[in-house]
């Protein structure tokens, strides 16, 4: 599980944890995410997602400890600050939330094909409400704003698990997407979106789920059985498939999933040997 070190991903461990679940967690902050490790009985890793050459040593790292994966809970991303690019030549907030994700997925599939081969992606309704999707503008070179990137990748992440389900449905790999919930974390932390004001003021208390509640969310995939509590390629809110006014648009564009699935992996090549 990315993301594993704070917020709804640490909430997660522990509730799988307390499932008897063998974990894997990785984080970025290498304390952090010793501390769930430790609280959980888990094996960590530390990765930084702005960095592709972590991903890549990551998914090594993961190779070498494991003949097999059941479960790859995609939970690492957040809303980032003004638009930077990162060393690999990526807008960042599309890089960290979709990217990354999507090469790690990449290299980790034949542990997933060995395994159970679910994949959860941890999306969010802003894929609806705040996303100005350009297939051909990825990187936001032509207007940004934290909110509209943020929209966009998290609408990727929805494409990417289409996409999977698509292109490995056959070789066993089963793949959702969700809406955990506005969850009371520390998203929006580190930027200077007006989604800020909400996550980080008394607002929270009213207007948003603790992580736990979010956690559960995120276990209730994790932890279920496509085809029968959830419906791989389908969209979901918290735990029950989005009606048509809480999606996308886009998210049932074929042509969509296959061009950004087509861009997306021309852009981590170099990391796929």
């Amino acid at each position: 599980m990315t993301g594993a070190s704070d917020g709804i991903g640490a909430a997660a461990a522990r509730q799988l944890a307390a499932r008897g679940h063998r974990l894997l967690l990785v984080g970025r902050s290498p304390e952090r995410t010793a501390a769930v490790a430790r609280e959980t009985g888990a094996a960590h890793f530390v990765a930084d997602f702005s960095r592709l050459d972590d991903v890549r040593r990551l998914a090594d790292e993961v190779h070498a400890s494991t003949d097999r994966l059941d479960v790859l809970a995609n939970n690492a991303g957040g809303i980032l600050g003004a638009r930077r690019v990162t060393v690999d030549g990526n807008e960042q907030t599309f890089q960290v939330n979709h990217l990354a994700p999507f090469l790690l997925t990449q290299l980790l599939l034949p542990l997933l094909e060995a395994g159970d081969g679910m994949v959860v992606n941890t999306a969010s309704s802003a894929a609806r409400r705040l996303a100005r999707f350009d297939i051909d503008d990825l990187n936001a070179e032509r207007g940004h704003s934290p909110e509209h990137a943020y929209g966009n990748a998290k609408l990727a992440n929805i494409l990417h698990a289409r996409g999977l389900l698509a292109r490995y449905g056959d070789r066993g790999i089963r793949a959702v997407a969700f809406d955990p919930g506005n969850v009371r974390t520390s998203f929006a932390a580190g930027s200077g979106s007006f989604l800020r004001l909400v996550y980080r003021t008394p607002l929270s208390r009213l207007l948003l789920i603790s992580a736990e509640r979010g956690g559960e969310n995120l276990v209730f995939f994790v932890d279920g059985t496509p085809g029968e509590t959830w419906q791989p390629g389908v969209f979901h809110t918290q735990q029950r498939p989005a009606s048509a006014a809480e999606t996308s648009p886009l998210v049932h564009a074929d042509l969509f999933v296959d061009l950004l699935w087509e861009r997306s992996e021309a852009l981590v090549a170099p990391w796929l040997r």
